[in-house]
């Protein structure tokens, strides 16, 4: 794929937003940590990287999400990257629960934005960050200690999480559909579907697909190299393809939307979701996300 040169960003709002950066403050943040050891008590061996991922660039840096450079900037950046406040749009997934979740999965957790949010918003439920970076995760876990949450992050990729089926009342998916290809994305919500109990939801957060078509320099933004390929990717098809009903889309703030899907309850699911396999560990490898043993099948009551 050829690079673009001097887009929108480059040119215009890279250096703005670089002056209302405290870049001592990352400088410090990230000599702070010893990555690689970090990252090690987050690494799975039995994951495998896409080269999508491998190959995918974060503002021009190189690695991507796989270099503790692009995780240390992620969090600065993005808030200028979803406006008009990034907490408001966060904030308009988690108003699109509607049920009462005791398990929750955020696939692609990233930096554990989303995730915090969740876990403030559900603090009796159990909540999993998973993503295939293990540097995001030792991010998101810092963030978690300061924050006094307790949440479990996992090393993984969302097309195949090895996780048990039927294990979820909520999955979410945030940011994450527009840098990646949509045969990826179909993957996606199929093992979304996989892994939910039946009468469990699915939230995706994401760039505005009718706003990315209308306006051609949007996605000269946002530099996603699959950005186009997302804008005109029908997902509402894409989740009835998955076996997601009741799918709905709402705008928010006109830049973003969020898409709700719901698993129905059809009469074969009633004995293959009746008892849920217990979680047994597909490596032997000693990470940190080791005690997900025994998740049952969760029980869930829809909010008013």
């Amino acid at each position: 794929m050829t690079e673009r040169q001097n887009t929108i960003w480059e040119k215009f709002l890279s250096p703005v937003v670089g002056l209302l950066i405290d870049e001592e403050g990352l400088k410090r943040y990230a000599l702070s940590v010893d990555w690689e050891k970090e990252g090690d008590r987050f690494h799975r061996l039995d994951v495998e990287i896409p080269a999508y991922y491998s190959n995918y660039k974060f503002r021009g840096i190189e690695g991507g999400y796989l270099n503790p450079q692009a995780v240390v900037n992620y969090d600065s950046v993005t808030q200028y990257l979803l406006p008009p406040n990034e907490t408001l749009v966060r904030q308009a997934l988690i108003d699109t629960i509607k049920v009462q979740p005791r398990r929750i999965l955020d696939l692609g957790c990233g930096t554990g934005s989303t995730t915090l949010m969740l876990k403030q918003a559900f603090p009796q439920a159990e909540v999993i960050g998973l993503d295939l970076s293990p540097y995001m995760l030792v991010r998101a876990e810092h963030k978690a200690t300061s924050a006094d949450l307790n949440i479990l992050w996992r090393h993984g990729n969302a097309q195949r999480t090895a996780l048990p089926q039927g294990s979820f009342d909520l999955v979410t998916v945030s940011l994450l559909l527009r840098e990646i290809p949509s045969v990826v994305s179909q993957a996606i919500l199929q093992e979304s579907f996989r892994l939910l109990v039946v009468g469990g939801q699915i939230l995706i957060l994401d760039s505005n697909q009718k706003t990315l078509l209308q306006l051609e320099w949007l996605k000269e933004v946002f530099e996603e190299p699959y950005l186009r390929e997302y804008a005109t990717l029908n997902l509402d098809e894409s989740m009835g393809k998955a076996g997601f009903k009741a799918v709905q889309t709402h705008d928010v703030w006109w830049i973003h939307q969020v898409t709700s899907g719901v698993k129905p309850i059809y009469r074969e699911d009633l004995t293959t979701y009746k008892n849920v396999r217990q979680y047994v560990p597909t490596s032997t490898d000693n990470t940190v996300d080791h005690n997900l043993g025994g998740l049952e099948t969760p029980v869930f009551g829809i909010r008013a």
